[in-house]
């Protein structure tokens, strides 16, 4: 809604204003841009004017379509880096536009709402779509009764993925094409890892990970190998958490977890084959179940 002030500045015709964002990605970083060419600041974000960052026309609706743009900009040694990109630090970024009147950044208007979708660079420049929240109504939302468990062991279940004996924070002591990590064999079982996820505590990946694939345990090394390489150089000496992974069977939470009452899957539903049953003279055919 406009204020007083901002509405009056507009009716001016005259008018001092230019487009400003704010980005946070999911590793806790804030940052700001501008098409001005100034900098400035309001809500404790200074909005670089020294990005080149422009904006396409915004498509809006007032109906469940989601809201488009795009955003241009420059690849900045001490703002958006190439390496950044690379490894994904900006994928799912929550972005704010705002309409700023720059001689008084108090008056504003939120003009955008929304995700960072696919961002493309080269040539020293970038170009990110801009896509409004009713692109999360495009995801699915809703629980799929089947015989498998959907969640990853540690969050929709309830169980705690850093309760002690289930991860362990400890340095590489080698890496084969960026997603082969050798550490310490420790004192887990060999595939106590598989299907868990890696975190990176230091180095060039701090912010990153990535599920395992694989754990291996040969002799006093212990190899993990992730599904999809880290687009980031990684260092031995570099510190990682290692995160147990889950099956996702019935045994799995009865027996590793204690988490089979709050199990998300349903092991006893029937079957497609189930409906290819019938009773056979041969067997006891007392009213139960056919499976």
């Amino acid at each position: 809604m406009l204020s007083a002030e901002f509405d009056a500045h507009l009716k001016t015709g005259s008018t001092t204003m230019c487009r400003a964002w704010i980005l946070r990605r999911k590793d806790g970083t804030v940052m700001g841009f501008t098409d001005h060419d100034r900098d400035f600041s309001f809500e404790g974000v200074t909005f670089k004017a020294d990005t080149g960052l422009t904006a396409s026309a915004l498509e809006q609706s007032s109906g469940l379509a989601v809201n488009n743009t795009e955003a241009l900009g420059a690849l900045t040694a001490d703002v958006v880096t190439e390496a950044d990109l690379l490894a994904g630090r900006y994928d799912g970024a929550e972005v704010v536009g705002y309409l700023v009147n720059w001689s008084n950044p108090d008056e504003r208007l939120v003009q955008f709402r929304g995700l960072l979708g696919e961002i493309r660079w080269g040539s020293g420049a970038f170009e990110a779509d801009l896509r409004g929240l009713t692109e999360l109504l495009n995801q699915p939302r809703t629980r799929v009764y089947h015989s498998g468990c959907g969640t990853d062991g540690s969050v929709v279940c309830g169980f705690d993925p850093l309760t002690p004996g289930y991860f362990t924070d400890t340095p590489i002591f080698g890496v084969e094409r960026g997603k082969i990590i050798t550490i310490d064999a420790g004192t887990h079982e060999n595939g106590w890892f598989a299907g868990g996820r890696v975190e990176f505590l230091s180095g060039e990946g701090v912010g990153l990970g990535g599920m395992v694939k694989s754990d291996r345990v040969a002799g006093a090394l212990r190899k993990i190998e992730l599904w999809e390489r880290i687009r980031v150089d990684i260092a031995e000496g570099d510190i990682i958490r290692v995160i147990a992974g889950c099956e996702r069977h019935p045994d799995e939470c009865r027996y590793r977890y204690s988490t089979f009452i709050t199990a998300e899957g349903f092991p006893t539903v029937p079957g497609e084959d189930w409906l290819m049953a019938y009773p056979v003279s041969t067997e006891n055919n007392d009213g139960g179940s056919l499976r």
